[in-house]
């Protein structure tokens, strides 16, 4: 049963640098460009303690809403009983990366795009939307010299 109840109580591998990963940030951390509007996640450096979010926000995803100087302010949805709380917190640009979760999204509003484009100049329609993955087609086999085996079970038997 746990006696501490600190900020950063029961973190001890949560905040733990990656093996071979500790020492000084890399240069290009401090280097990214946060605008308002960006979708970050919020990771805990353990390297750095000054603006470290509280534990519970580690790992999660939100929307910058405020940039400053060493800093930016991120609305993180928090679950509280059977609601979502908005919750702003401000965290140091040690603790956030850019998200990768619109990558694909942006990916396929492009791709759509120029599909849209090829098909109007051609005079057709083109479907835009995902599909789910389909059945496979069906397969003949032939047993033309190729003789089907029978598989049977192998009898128990003790090794003793």
């Amino acid at each position: 049963m746990p006696h501490s109840f600190g900020y950063r109580a029961r973190t001890r591998y949560m905040f733990a640098r990656k093996f071979r990963q500790h020492g000084a940030l890399h240069l290009s951390t401090y280097l990214k460009t946060y605008k308002v509007g960006d979708i970050v996640d919020v990771i805990g450096n353990g390297a750095v303690q000054k603006g470290l979010p509280h534990k519970f926000y580690h790992g999660k995803t939100g929307v910058v809403y405020n940039v400053t100087k060493a800093a930016v302010g991120v609305i993180v949805h928090k679950r509280v009983g059977n609601r979502y709380l908005e919750k702003r917190i401000n965290v140091r640009i040690e603790h956030v990366h850019h998200s990768k979760c619109r990558d694909d999204f942006l990916r396929r509003v492009k791709e759509n795009a120029a599909k849209a484009k090829a098909a109007r100049e051609n005079g057709e329609r083109v479907l835009l939307k995902r599909q789910p993955a389909q059945p496979r087609e069906a397969r003949f086999v032939s047993t033309k010299n190729n003789e089907p085996t029978t598989i049977a079970a192998i009898p128990y038997d003790t090794l003793i």
